[in-house]
């Protein structure tokens, strides 16, 4: 190669070089994350209140707490942070719930029990049993409508002070995970079907219907959302819960 062309070739790889070391050390720009955004949480001003409270529980074993320890369930949650928000007030819970039960197995606990007509609160969380046990879909849309009155109506004949709870999903669930694709979906589908109706059935009765069903659809990726038995909601997904309903709970007993 001649003497020039060196010179030449020297001078572009100098200029490629400086280019590159340029680029190196130019300063990088931060790629910020897109994050999702979160609906706001629903703040409602804390107003002392005096005297009692009496909270009544209705429902099956998503009430009573299967599987996890008896503070450890949504009514005992409730009441704990209830009492640490109103310190000077009286808090009274009752639960009518049991493992296993349907409407129509509550319907017959409460007409047993016949409790007072004086509850500042009810919560009625019911059905899962139903569809589990295969009953035909009918008998749900003849017996909420019937507990949900009877709910009312323990409520002090308020309507404002009944809240109901969607139906927890348990196709999400290490128990129900080797059901196959195919029934965990029917499982899906029916729960959709009953909350629907309860949904609507709430909305013509103008009682609060609060969903926390896709809560417990992080069953699967979220283990620590189910309790030891593989099926239920464990203690953190009913604190869950919570967070959903305590913001109507304040405005019942505030009103």
């Amino acid at each position: 190669m001649k003497p020039h062309c060196k010179q030449i070739v020297i001078v572009i790889l100098s200029l490629f070089l400086l280019s590159c070391n340029a680029e190196d050390s130019a300063p990088k720009i931060p790629v910020t994350p897109t994050l999702p955004v979160l609906p706001p949480v629903t703040q409602v001003p804390t107003t002392p209140i005096s005297g009692s409270v009496k909270y009544l529980a209705l429902g099956d074993s998503y009430t009573i707490g299967q599987s996890v320890c008896e503070t450890c369930r949504f009514p005992e949650q409730l009441k704990t942070i209830l009492k640490a928000t109103y310190p000077q007030t009286n808090l009274s819970l009752k639960v009518i719930a049991r493992t296993g039960w349907t409407t129509s197995n509550l319907i017959t606990a409460i007409n047993n029990e016949n409790p007072d007509s004086n509850y500042d609160l009810v919560t009625l969380l019911i059905g899962v049993n139903n569809q589990y046990q295969g009953k035909d879909f009918s008998v749900y849309e003849k017996e909420f409508p019937v507990l949900l009155n009877k709910a009312i109506e323990l409520a002090k004949g308020d309507k404002k002070n009944v809240i109901v709870l969607s139906i927890p999903d348990y196709a999400y669930t290490p128990f129900a995970s080797n059901y196959g694709e195919a029934n965990r979906m029917k499982i899906s589908t029916e729960i959709n079907q009953y909350n629907t109706f309860a949904e609507n059935t709430c909305t013509k009765n103008g009682v609060s219907f609060i969903s926390i069903t896709d809560i417990t659809r992080q069953g699967l990726s979220n283990r620590n959302l189910v309790a030891p038995d593989g099926l239920h909601p464990s203690e953190i997904a009913y604190k869950m819960f919570i967070d959903c309903i305590f913001p109507k709970v304040k405005m019942i007993l505030q009103d």
